[in-house]
Parts: C-alpha cells; sequence; structure tokens
C-alpha cells in the first residue's frame, strides 16, 4: 500500500534536530529542585512456586523501582497486588527490596490491593506496612491504615484501598474542599479502576450488579463529576495492562472542546484523567469489553498476555513530575519473558518512552478524534478529526489557538469478546432487556445516526438462546487529548509561554485483544467495527508514522498553530520561538518568515520559500490584525513564546 508524501517532512526533521524530541525536554528537563516527581509503581504478585508458596515478582519490580529512581522519584505509590497470597514470605521479600530504594531517600505509599484484601490478615498488613506508610499521613476515621492521605509540596495524595473508593468518597470530598485550596495538584490512587479497561466497579457492580446493591450505583455519577471539576489524575493498577483515557462527568458526546469566555478566561472540558498504569507482575490479561465509549475516550493502551502467540509480557514504569501549576507525565514500557524469581530468569528492561503529556492547571483541551470516521458520520459538536481549537488566554494577554491538520497517524486495538449474564431477583438486571438498558445507561453509546458509535453500531448484542447478553470484540481507534497550557514568562521569552501536547503520542500501533501485533496498513479491523456494521478498513499512514511503541522520537501529524500578542504591546524584534534541548530559539531566521495570514492550504502545499529557507520550519506573520499574530506549522508538541529575532 502507497503512502502519502507529507508536507514538510524536511522541516520535521529540523524540528526534531534544532530542538530536540519534544517529550525528552518536556519532560525532563523541569525536573529540578523545585519538583516533586511521583514514581507508579504496578501489580508485583508473582505466582507461586512449585511448592505452593507464593511470591513477590522481584525481577520485575526491581526493574520499575531503578527505572523510577533513576528518573528522580521522590514518593512512589505502590497501586496493590504487591503480594499473590498476602503471606509473610511475601511481605517480607516486598519490603526488603523497598527498603533498599527507602533507604535511598525515596518514600512509599503502600496501597491495598484484593490480593491482599482477600488472603492477608490486617495484623500483618499493619505490621509490615507501618514502616513504609508515612508518619505524617492523615487516616480515614475506621480505615486507619487502608485509606490514608498525604500532602508533597503542592500535590495532595491519596491511597484508597481496592473496592474502597465508593466507601471513602465522602472522605475524599471532605478533604478536598478543605486541604485541596492549598494544593495545585491532586492524585487519587487506588488499586482498581472506576471504568476499567478488563474490571471496572461500574460493570462489576452497576450492569452486572447485585439488585438493590448501591454503594456504587448511588456515587458514581457524583465521583466523575466531583473529580471532573477538581481535575484529579485518578490512578490504579488490578488489570495488568496499560491505558490512559479521560473520563467525562456527562458523556463523551457531550464534552464539549474548551476554550476561554470573555468574562472569566480559560476553562476547561469536563473530564478527569484516569491512568491504568500497567503490569509489573508474571501474568498479563486481555482488554475485555473495550472501550467504555459512553463516559471514555482511551487515548493510549497497551498490554502483552502471553498468550494466543504473544511471547512476551511487558513491565511499566510511570512517573508525574509537578513543578508549580505544571505536571509531566512520562510512562515507559519493556518486554520481558520472566515467569517466575528464578535468577536464570532476571532481565535487564529495555526502557521506551511509550506515552507522556505535559500540562498546567491553566489550560485549554479538546478530544482530537482519528481521522477514520466514515464521511457521513455526524460531527455532533465532538467529533473532529481536525486540530482546531477556541483561543486559549494567557494571563499576558497572548492568546494561542490551533487552526488546522488532520489527526490521520493513529492508534487502533481490539478487544475481546465477552458475555454477561443475569439472576432475576438476585441480579440489578430482570431480564436480558434490562441488561442491555443498564449497558447503555453505563458504559456504551447508543448508535444512532445523532448519537454514533465510532466502536460498533452494534456495541452489545442479546442472545435469547444462551439467555446471555454479548459485547463483541471490536476494534478501536484511539483519540488523543490535545492541550494548550499556559506558564508566566521566564528569561529568553517576551510572552507568556504556551504548552501545546497530545499531539504526538501514537505512531500508527495495531494489536489485538492479547496483544497480538497487527499491521494498521494491511489488517482490516473486527467485523461490525465501523459505523455502518463493516470492519474498520485499513489506514493509508503519513510517511513520517513510525508504527513503533517507541514515542520519544515520534513525528505527529502536521498542525497549524497561530499565536497573537497582547494587544498594545510592542513586538518590535520580536518573532516566535520554541524551547529546545539548549534553550529558546527563533522557529525560523526572519527572511525566512511569511508575511500574510495563514492558509489552512499551507499545511499540504506550502508557499514558495528561497533555497536558504526550505529546510526551516515553516512560520508565518500576519501584520494585518489589531493584534500582532504569528503562525507556525509543526510536526511536535512544542513549548511556544515570542523572543527576540536574535535568539
Amino acid at each position: 500500500m502507497k503512502k502519502r508524501q507529507p508536507a514538510l517532512a524536511a522541516g520535521a526533521t529540523l524540528l526534531l534536530a534544532l530542538f530536540g524530541g519534544a517529550f525528552t525536554q518536556a519532560v525532563f528537563a523541569q525536573a529540578g529542585p523545585d519538583s516533586f516527581v511521583l514514581g507508579l509503581l504496578p501489580d508485583t504478585q508473582g505466582g507461586t512456586d512449585e511448592q505452593g508458596q507464593a511470591h513477590v515478582s522481584l525481577h520485575p519490580m526491581e526493574e520499575v523501582l531503578a527505572q523510577l529512581a533513576a528518573n528522580g522519584a521522590d514518593t512512589i505509590i505502590h497501586v496493590g497486588d504487591m503480594t499473590d497470597h498476602g503471606s509473610p514470605v511475601e511481605f517480607e521479600e516486598w519490603t526488603q527490596l523497598a527498603a533498599e530504594y527507602r533507604d535511598q531517600g525515596i518514600e512509599f505509599l503502600p496501597i491495598m490491593g484484593n490480593h491482599e484484601t482477600s488472603y492477608a490478615t490486617m495484623q500483618d498488613w499493619v505490621s509490615y506496612m507501618s514502616d513504609f506508610i508515612p508518619a505524617d499521613a492523615v487516616h480515614m476515621p475506621g480505615y486507619e491504615w487502608v485509606n490514608y492521605y498525604v500532602v508533597r509540596d503542592n500535590v495532595l495524595i491519596f491511597g484508597i484501598s481496592y473496592y474502597n473508593l465508593p466507601i471513602a468518597f465522602d472522605w475524599i470530598k471532605q478533604t478536598i474542599e478543605t486541604v485541596g485550596s492549598e494544593t495545585d495538584h491532586i492524585v487519587v490512587a487506588s488499586h482498581d479502576s472506576l471504568i476499567g479497561a478488563k474490571y471496572g466497579q461500574t460493570r462489576e457492580q452497576i450492569v452486572d450488579g447485585t439488585k438493590d446493591d448501591d454503594w456504587v450505583f448511588g456515587v458514581q455519577q457524583d465521583i466523575r463529576s466531583f473529580f471532573a471539576d477538581h481535575d484529579v489524575i485518578f490512578v490504579s493498577g488490578h488489570e495488568h495492562q496499560y491505558q490512559r483515557s479521560v473520563i467525562s462527568d456527562t458523556t463523551i458526546l457531550q464534552t464539549m472542546p474548551s476554550g476561554s469566555t470573555p468574562a472569566t478566561g480559560n476553562y476547561r472540558m469536563n473530564v478527569f484523567t484516569q491512568i491504568i498504569i500497567g503490569n509489573a507482575s508474571y501474568k498479563g490479561y486481555e482488554y475485555r469489553y473495550g472501550e467504555r465509549d459512553l463516559v471514555q475516550a482511551v487515548v493510549a493502551h497497551r498490554n502483552a498476555t502471553l498468550q494466543e502467540g504473544v511471547p512476551y509480557l511487558d513491565v511499566n514504569a510511570s512517573l508525574l513530575t509537578f513543578t508549580g501549576d505544571r505536571v509531566d507525565y512520562a510512562s515507559y514500557l519493556a518486554e520481558h519473558t520472566a515467569t517466575s524469581n528464578d535468577p536464570a530468569e532476571d532481565f535487564d528492561a529495555d526502557w521506551v518512552l511509550m506515552d507522556a503529556f505535559s500540562r498546567t492547571t491553566n489550560r485549554c483541551e479538546t478530544i482530537v478524534y482519528p481521522n477514520s470516521m466514515l464521511p457521513e458520520t455526524r460531527p455532533v459538536l465532538v467529533l473532529n478529526p481536525r486540530y482546531e481549537t477556541a483561543d486559549c488566554l494567557a494571563d499576558d494577554g497572548s492568546r494561542v489557538s490551533l487552526v488546522g491538520g488532520v489527526n490521520d497517524t493513529f492508534n487502533r486495538t481490539d478487544s475481546t469478546t465477552r458475555t454477561m449474564g443475569y439472576t432475576p431477583g438476585l441480579s440489578r438486571a430482570e431480564s436480558l432487556n434490562d441488561l442491555m438498558r443498564l449497558s447503555y445507561q453505563w458504559l456504551f453509546q447508543v448508535h444512532e445516526r445523532w448519537s454514533p458509535n465510532l466502536n460498533s453500531a452494534q456495541r452489545v448484542v442479546l442472545d435469547p438462546e444462551a439467555d446471555e447478553l454479548i459485547v463483541p470484540a471490536t476494534t478501536i481507534d484511539l483519540k488523543e487529548h490535545v492541550t494548550t497550557s499556559w506558564l508566566p514568562a521566564e528569561a529568553g521569552t517576551a510572552s507568556d509561554i504556551v504548552i501545546i501536547s497530545g499531539t504526538q503520542n501514537q505512531t500508527g500501533t495495531y494489536q489485538d485483544g492479547y496483544g497480538v501485533q497487527k499491521d494498521i496498513e494491511t489488517d482490516a479491523g473486527l467485523p461490525m467495527s465501523q459505523t455502518d456494521g463493516e470492519p474498520k478498513a485499513p489506514v493509508v499512514l503519513p510517511q513520517g508514522a513510525t508504527k513503533s511503541w517507541d514515542i520519544s522520537n515520534a513525528v505527529s501529524d502536521a498542525y497549524a498553530v497561530q499565536f497573537t500578542a497582547s494587544q498594545g504591546g510592542d513586538v518590535a524584534g520580536l518573532t516566535l520561538g520554541m524551547r529546545g534541548d539548549d534553550g529558546w530559539q527563533a522557529l525560523a531566521p526572519n527572511q525566512c518568515v511569511i508575511e500574510g495570514a495563514f492558509d489552512a492550504a499551507y499545511i499540504q502545499s506550502p508557499p514558495a520559500r528561497s533555497e536558504t529557507c526550505e529546510s526551516a520550519p515553516l512560520v508565518g506573520y500576519d501584520a494585518g490584525q489589531e493584534a500582532h499574530r504569528w503562525w507556525t506549522v509543526l510536526t511536535t508538541d512544542a513549548e511556544l513564546a515570542l523572543v527576540s529575532t536574535g535568539q
């Protein structure tokens, strides 16, 4: 299959050469003495040996801890399932390895998983974990050593046990309403997720739940709304796979792109970020049920099961770096084949950067959809594959917006077929139709012309003969969560700084529900995965798409940015600049800056410039505006500001 030749291929190469990989500088340049780095350690249960003794998966755990320590982690959250059977042997293994890093000055925040709540005794948990849970932790009354919070720098961090999020929700709310105003960021960490990849409390306790059992049913909507209002980053484990998504407090089709208003300034979308942080154990899980597309938009997903032809497992190490009101996120992946603590199975992780974002609390945001939607699919306000945003306002009066480009480079994944049943008088659902109703009320988007479901025209199917509800395997194209965030001006800039993030995270990977690697350019999607009932078609990727899980040098689809200076400001001697590994530099020499307004055709057909400018990024200046405006076409995430033409 022939690929398109993208516009500005040379400019893309030059951007990487001049300014460095955007992820490299954005994630690591901010970590310093004023930063707080929070590491995330996934499940580490290791299974049992030939004698029936369970163990911690020490080889993956050691690799994750070494990676987090090497990247400056101050504190590490372990999201639970540190053990398999909650035995003293396992607790000894975990604490001995963790103590090596604690003695280097790294703090731990351990959380109970289901393998602790199901196997361990409370006495053993407190005995082993009280040496790790910080002395200044504030414990939830009645759930001491189970649910607690700490404040570190300007970050409020909750540790919530398995299945305890609904139980702890009122306490979380009260704490945020009293302590949250003193911090810029809130992280809620629990073992299991509200909206899962394999499990998830919404499916388990509401759709497939017990009649009149309302402990999740009664608060799920309130949790989504409260977390969205307070910009919570919610991290969890339990699923043995990696997924980052945005969860809406209403529905995804009612989640409008954000921007600004003249009276109140910038506003965010009504979503919060959920991160299922991956795997550090000796088992992997398939992707069950797929995207819960009613309320969820998946922006990153990866699993590896050591099953169905997948010859490896994944191990994941992720970090959140907080600097003032800014957060930089990086998630790393390594493949391995270890299944026990046998010394012969020890391995050195070959880490690659798999996922990343950078943003501040003062931001605007949108979901950019993959350009795989059929032409007849209605936009319904939000289904937009173009890089287009409203103005986002800086404190100094500058404005920025995205004004062109199409999301042709996206990742694809399959789910697996699952079924759900009911027991009259016991289940919440009293019939198959009732089970379908609950599925569409809580998990999946009903497909109609005015509310299209991009994953399938028939997301759930009744099977009266088996008296079951089938959730067919389907093919899911991932979305991009694109943000424009503002930082104050600094030495080297003549304006506030905008961070553009989320354009560079996908490269055209495709895997099935177990993690088998497929080719998005030749392999069709699963039956019924398109809105017309047909399979999703193979994709023609742009030339720059790598189809690699390593995004450190990924090239995004070409997109255009407009940067408008504050009214009344003196812009003499200024131009649009970008932060690189060596500091701030002008994007293009003065003689290469085009005079005139941006034209959308420039993305595919750039205007003629002199030979000396052919390799420079495309930059223009529109002097005809009431306020001075620059524009550029980029192929990376970026940090932009006005700088001196001499830089």
